[in-house]
């Protein structure tokens, strides 16, 4: 049985090397950038307006004459000789000829007659050429995280597919013969299956949406096969329940006949002690505890940052939010804990039931502390390690 911390050493030595796809820019959203992308225009491509009002032709009086007017998408190609201006609005492109814009608020209108009320400076209210990149300029550097903006700034200058770094599929292996789907009549000795729910939920909170579901009874024979398919199908395989020891665990046997090498196998922490790593070439694959809770927080600690890496992020294993402890809290355990909290102004909170097979508390939590294993006491205000959830 190995520490979290060298369960982490071992997980962040495996090969996260980048694999590159070309996608579509709305399929490109929350994924990483591969490559530096730079501008093929000037942004804007002309001098733009930024509000509604009049692009003049300087001159040394307030009064001047109304010409025409140019809406967003019009390029006014005539000269405007000095005294004289053209209506304009937002975004639209101001004459060359024009030096600046006045709002509408500014001015009087008189059928063609325009009183400006104030003396206006050259390129007030103009956007100019490239203001917000030039041509050839670095647009986004290679590692960007593509959110919405990222999507439309590359879409504004005209993209329509980029590069990035390919997200794994991942599959859910669930086992148990116990397990039944909610809805159905539940029996004696039945229970409702609820982790692969739960795992895809959270896979898709994280932004992993190529989900494949296997379900397999407590035979050695089918699980190979399951495993086998998924391990073929998938880049990560998630394995729910049958990786202890009980005469109908058979995961562990299963791995073994395929050749899956083992990572790490137990891990001295609560929940989630009988927590496997293995890979086969790379495949990588987590087999979780089929208790909910626990399987859920190995998910948060292990499973997401190998998936985050494994898609270009810069992410790491292992806590690196401290937070004040809100309250007092005994340590009395001789494994490390990862226990269920609430962060609430700053401060976080141990919740209650911290049982490996109790999700009512997780699902109240938006964090999980970690204590390492011991006998101490920790007191109101002082810090520790926090994981976001």
């Amino acid at each position: 049985m190995i520490s979290p911390q060298k369960a982490f050493a071992i997980l962040d030595e495996l090969d996260y090397s980048k694999r590159v796809v070309e996608l579509s820019l709305p399929e490109a959203r929350n994924h990483i950038l591969a490559e530096t992308v730079f501008s093929p225009i000037n942004m804007p491509p002309f001098r733009q307006a930024t509000m509604d009002g009049f692009a003049v032709c300087l001159h040394n009086s307030l009064q001047y004459e109304i010409v025409d007017e140019v809406k967003a998408g019009d390029f006014y190609t005539s000269e405007l000789k000095p005294g004289q201006a053209v209506k304009i609005f937002t975004g639209a492109a101001v004459p060359n000829s024009a030096q600046a814009v006045i709002q509408m608020e500014k001015v009087t209108v008189d059928d063609t007659n325009l009183l400006l009320q104030e003396n206006i400076n050259p390129e007030t209210n103009v956007r100019q050429l490239g203001a917000q990149i030039t041509k050839d300029a670095i647009a986004l550097g290679e590692d960007t995280f593509l959110n919405p903006a990222a999507i439309g700034f590359l879409t504004g200058l005209g993209f329509t597919k980029v590069k990035v770094c390919q997200k794994p599929k991942v599959g859910i292996v669930v086992t148990g013969n116990e397990l039944i789907s909610a809805g159905e009549n539940l029996t004696d000795g039945k229970v409702y299956e609820s982790n692969a729910i739960m795992l895809q939920t959270a896979l898709f909170g994280a932004n992993f949406n190529v989900i494949s579901n296997y379900r397999v009874n407590d035979d050695f024979e089918n699980t190979k096969i399951t495993l086998k398919n998924a391990i073929n199908e998938n880049d990560v395989v998630l394995v729910s329940g049958g990786i202890s020891v009980g005469d109908y665990d058979f995961v562990g046997s299963a791995l073994n006949a395929l050749n899956v090498e083992t990572l790490f196998y137990k891990v001295n922490q609560k929940p989630g002690k009988p927590l496997f790593a293995g890979k086969l070439g790379n495949k990588i694959i987590f087999a979780l505890p089929g208790n909910p809770a626990a399987s859920l927080t190995c998910f948060y600690v292990y499973v997401l940052p190998t998936l985050q890496k494994l898609s270009g992020f810069d992410a790491v294993y292992g806590s690196k939010l401290i937070k004040s402890l809100a309250h007092d809290f005994t340590v009395d355990n001789p494994r490390s804990q990862f226990l269920k909290a609430s962060i609430i102004d700053d401060e976080v909170t141990v919740l209650p039931h911290q049982d490996s097979g109790m999700l009512n508390s997780f699902a109240l939590a938006n964090a999980l502390v970690y204590v390492p294993n011991g006998n101490y006491q920790l007191l109101k205000g002082d810090k520790v390690s926090v994981y976001l959830i």
